[in-house]
């Protein structure tokens, strides 16, 4: 297969509220968006259809409100604005690309999103749209990264793409360590039992019970969702035995 052939159908691309804050660290970065919604729309159009879940940690964390003392649900409910606001930031970004997209939110704001329907998403999807799941799975203790599996495996996405600022997992954090060695694959047991932090565990093991692959890479690197999504062996992947 060509590395100009995509190597996937179908991809949920997981991007952290952080990525959209750029160097700033919070808020969403007008030229960061904006290139972002430039690699989507070269990986859609390739012919590969893209759905994405956005998390929302550069507006509002529920898990460090809660630890200062907030109610836990309230908090992640708060969060699950945030992503949607991500969301609507991502949406007007791809479509000033010329992107035809579709926000999908789990809870119901029907004057700025759809509510999330299954069988509509999938059909956005066979329709060329791209299709960005707003507010988590819609409800509190449950991660952006949980989300993205759960709706992942819901549309039958052949894998996650979850997009970071290393270029895949490693025996420890680079930044910090100059011996750390990065993981070429690794199976999901594996980062279960050794707590590397891909995505939380709910997320993992809803992976490994639907046998979904993950790859984790660096978004940083322009080019690097086509890269991927065209089969080049960037990143880590994650998957079974």
């Amino acid at each position: 297969m060509s590395q100009n052939e995509p190597h996937y159908k179908r991809i949920l691309l997981k991007l952290s509220g952080e990525a959209l804050a750029g160097q700033q660290g919070f808020g969403i970065d007008p030229d960061v968006i904006r290139g972002i919604a430039e690699e989507v729309r070269d990986v859609a159009s390739l012919g590969v259809q893209v759905a994405l879940v956005i998390g929302g940690g550069n507006i509002f964390r529920g898990v460090a409100a809660a630890s200062m003392g907030m109610d836990r649900a309230s908090a992640d409910y708060m969060g699950m604005l945030a992503t949607v606001m991500n969301s609507l930031a991502m949406q007007d970004a791809l479509e000033k690309c010329g992107v035809i997209t579709r926000v999908q939110s789990a809870i119901e704001m029907q004057t700025v999103a759809e509510p999330y329907i299954r069988r509509r998403a999938v059909r956005h999807l066979d329709k060329g749209r791209v299709v960005i799941f707003g507010a988590g799975t819609g409800n509190p203790f449950f991660t952006t990264d949980t989300a993205a599996s759960l709706r992942a495996i819901e549309i039958g996405a052949e894998v996650i793409l979850k997009a970071t600022k290393v270029d895949g997992v490693y025996t420890a954090d680079p930044a910090k360590d100059s011996s750390a060695v990065k993981y070429e694959s690794l199976n999901y047991l594996d980062v279960l039992k050794m707590g590397l932090q891909v995505m939380d565990s709910t997320a993992t093991s809803l992976c490994m019970d639907n046998n979904l692959p993950i790859i984790v890479f660096d978004l940083t690197q322009h080019g690097n969702i086509r890269r991927v999504v065209c089969g080049e062996p960037i990143g880590t992947i994650i998957k079974g035995e």
